[in-house]
């Protein structure tokens, strides 16, 4: 047992319990909950408590919230959220894909110190803690402002422990730059955490990875690019390849974003996809394991063992 900074306080990892280790509350521009709220439809505080209270009845005890500045964090709603919804959430700190042109110069042991104000001190002037780093990289690969969040990351985690989240692009088989420069930082690949891994079918590919060291995101449910019923099959090859401890299920589920008038994707959209929100995996995915063969025992583990090992380090 050890002991990750959640938005409530230190938690234990005995009492992670259910975790979904890559969601969001909040995805939108920074500072749009103080600045442009109405551009998040009606009472944006009573839906994601609703939401997350329907989670947590459905037995989701942990969510982290991998929603970095540029993805429009805002901590202290966050905590408000947890509070009234009884899920601890974790929150992150790091850089998404963003990475704007006013960082031209600015080194990666300058974003390491911010990371790491940010998990020992706390997020933007509060004492609410990281307890996640993550880097993003995506259909370009690597670019040059990618691999300086990268080594910040790698940076902050020898000067911290905590451990790193990498978005990444599994049909281009991104993975394998972001762990070289990893590896060229010294960081433990067992630390290291790949997301979006079900955005491929390639499972040799992902084998490769679990061969690395590294724990798998198998976190977007339903998803595009892939089916969600090729999802599930790729979910059951790896834990048949006896790797079920290792790997995340999760969604990135989103409860809160810009309501545009025209969007590409309506809500009525969206919730067909997923009428389940948060949980989706319970509801459509574990019965799906089940169809195809997979034992109850070893479905009970999934969100359990393989988030609360990574979270500790073992």
């Amino acid at each position: 047992m050890s002991k990750i900074h959640s938005v409530l306080g230190p938690l234990d990892t005995a009492d992670l319990g259910f975790t979904l280790m890559h969601e969001h509350v909040l995805v939108a521009p920074p500072a749009m909950l103080k600045d442009y709220p109405e551009l998040l439809g009606p009472h944006p505080l009573e839906r994601a408590v609703e939401a997350l209270k329907a989670a947590k009845a459905g037995g989701v005890q942990t969510i982290v919230d991998l929603t970095t500045l540029d993805l429009g964090r805002d901590v202290e709603f966050v905590a408000e959220v947890s509070l009234k919804s009884g899920v601890n959430i974790i929150a992150a700190t790091g850089w998404w894909l963003d990475y704007p042109r006013w960082f031209e110069g600015v080194s990666a042991d300058q974003l390491a110190d911010l990371f790491v104000r940010e998990i020992e001190k706390g997020i933007a002037g509060t004492d609410i803690k990281a307890g996640l780093l993550k880097s993003a990289s995506d259909l370009g690969g690597v670019t040059s402002g990618a691999e300086t969040v990268l080594r910040a990351v790698a940076r902050a985690h020898h000067r911290t422990g905590v451990p790193i989240a990498l978005h990444s692009y599994a049909p281009g088989r991104v993975a394998f730059e972001q762990l070289a420069i990893m590896r060229a930082e010294k960081v433990p690949m067992s630390r290291i955490k790949i997301d979006h891994c079900n955005d491929t079918t390639d499972v040799e590919y992902l084998l490769k990875l679990l061969d690395k060291g590294c724990y798998l995101g198998l976190d977007r449910y339903p998803g595009r690019l892939v089916s969600p019923t090729a999802r599930t099959r790729t979910l059951k090859a790896l834990i048949d390849a006896g790797h079920a401890d290792r790997l995340c299920p999760s969604h990135d589920h989103s409860v809160l974003w810009v309501e545009a008038e025209h969007p590409l994707i309506s809500r009525e959209d969206r919730l067909k996809a997923n009428p389940y929100g948060y949980l989706y995996m319970k509801k459509a995915v574990f019965p799906q394991l089940l169809e195809m063969g997979v034992s109850q025992k070893a479905i009970d583990r999934l969100c359990v063992v393989g988030p609360r090992k990574f979270l500790e380090g073992a």
